[in-house]
């Protein structure tokens, strides 16, 4: 994950969006919350996502590698917070938030004891293929019997364009996910019209996909 860190240290994030994603506000009901449930989210970056939920009365865990990120996340949303240290992590607090700063792979299960919910937008594609099975896998050790998973995918011709964001199908999806987990997949469209990085390039096609997951 070198990579993910120099990106943060030059600024070089343009999956960051400064509006909560549509696909979130759409289709958060099928995580079946109630009011002060836990959401985790995974390699959360300062994603405003978190603030979305935040103000819907969730509760909120999130993990990221970047200490930038994190740090960016509390001052540019002006939310007071304590740091203290945990083995692995430099744990940021606030009222309803805690954000690990760490690696994902060292989170156990007592870390997310209260978690009832995982949202993914941009973990699983940010992830190389074999670091894409280690990271469900771990996923599966961490959560709780019951927990739901909204998770959101691109896919397109993997051939046409470099990621990250990586290119995975519904296939996939169904291979890493099919040993714990119930999946149905809620939506999937091609998107390209609204993707000029991608049309730049002449891909041909970019498929977004939004799927809920259960923990069984």
């Amino acid at each position: 994950m070198t990579n993910w860190i120099q990106r943060w240290n030059e600024g070089e994030i343009g999956w960051h969006r400064e509006v909560p994603n549509s696909k979130l506000i759409e289709f958060i009901d099928h995580l079946q919350l109630k009011a002060t449930d836990t959401v985790f989210v995974p390699l959360c970056g300062k994603s405003v996502d978190m603030l979305y939920l935040l103000e819907q009365g969730y509760q909120v865990i999130g993990v990221e590698l970047s200490t930038i990120a994190v740090e960016q996340f509390f001052s540019e949303n002006s939310i007071p917070f304590e740091v203290f240290q945990e083995p692995d992590f430099v744990v940021y607090q606030s009222d309803k938030l805690r954000i690990y700063c760490g690696d994902y792979f060292k989170l156990n299960a007592k870390h997310l004891a209260s978690v009832v919910a995982v949202y993914d937008r941009a973990a699983l594609i940010a992830l190389p293929t074999g670091l894409r099975v280690k990271y469900a896998q771990h996923l599966y050790a961490i959560i709780a019997k019951g927990c739901r998973v909204l998770l959101l995918t691109l896919n397109y011709p993997q051939s046409q364009i470099s990621g990250p964001p990586f290119a995975v199908n519904q296939e996939e999806v169904l291979s890493l996910y099919e040993n714990g987990f119930e999946c149905q997949l809620l939506q999937c469209f091609n998107d390209l019209e609204n993707e000029p990085k991608f049309q730049r390039e002449n891909v041909d096609f970019i498929e977004k996909a939004t799927y809920c997951l259960r923990k069984y």
